[in-house]
């Protein structure tokens, strides 16, 4: 479970950024007192348009980002005192997540792996797994830097998975991705649900969202400014396609968070 209540994110601003952004205030607020909760073996999605504040909210349930207020409760844990465990409980994938560029596939994946104390059979059957669903095995000899754009995100995806965490954070998964591996990770994201994994997806892609989550929450400069059930926001947007309502929502003023 993911468990979020009355989050803050703030951002000191240089006077050159105060320029840029044409502001004089000397912070901003990126997430504003947002809260929502994450169940397990739903698929939650929270949704926005760019710098609406979600990527920023995904780090701070990552403990990437330290919020400014507000509390954050991973598989139980608190995302400020108990960092650690909140870590060992959660994969997180993101567009921006990096990785060494002279290692190998399969070099990073061990070396995850046993950050993660893994033991060799389990290794083993995660990795073979992971491989077999992503097609990895073709080029898990090579060096990262040797390898496209795709086939890098799909070690990231492999790397996120591999201790099979209880609560997986999945942010534009299927970025830059052929389609047939962007089917690939839909089911892998299915699958985690059928397991009773807490799962929070983010995606630009509406009917990504439409065929897979549960919940969702729609955040907008920063505020959340729908949430409900999927098949709440079906009815109450039914005359609109899910694009055309998720516009309708952010054209509005926040009326949640």
């Amino acid at each position: 479970m993911i468990e979020v209540q009355n989050l803050v994110k703030s951002f000191d601003l240089s006077k050159k950024q105060r320029e840029e952004m044409g502001i004089s205030a000397s912070t901003v607020q990126a997430v504003d007192h947002v809260s929502f909760t994450c169940q397990p073996g739903r698929i939650y999605s929270l949704l926005g348009p760019n710098g609406a504040g979600k990527t920023t909210t995904l780090r701070m349930i990552a403990t990437i980002l330290k919020p400014t207020s507000g509390s954050i409760k991973v598989a139980g844990y608190d995302v400020n005192t108990q960092a650690q465990e909140v870590r060992r409980a959660i994969g997180f994938l993101t567009g921006s997540t990096g990785l060494y560029q002279r290692l190998t596939a399969n070099e990073i994946i061990k070396y995850f792996a046993d950050l993660y104390q893994l033991d060799a059979a389990t290794y083993t059957r995660r990795k073979d797994e992971l491989f077999t669903l992503l097609g990895i095995n073709e080029f898990a000899n090579k060096k990262i830097g040797q390898l496209s754009t795709g086939m890098k995100q799909k070690v990231s995806i492999a790397r996120t998975m591999i201790h099979d965490p209880e609560v997986v954070i999945f942010d534009e998964p299927t970025s830059g991705l052929d389609v047939i591996t962007a089917e690939n990770i839909i089911k892998l994201i299915r699958d985690c649900k059928t397991r009773g994994k807490t799962v929070i997806f983010s995606s630009h892609i509406m009917s990504e969202v439409d065929l897979l989550c549960d919940d969702l929450a729609i955040i907008h400069k920063g505020k959340i400014h729908y949430e409900g059930t999927m098949d709440q926001f079906r009815e109450e947007f039914k005359a609109f396609t899910l694009t055309e309502a998720f516009i309708r929502v952010v054209e509005q003023p926040a009326a949640v968070g």
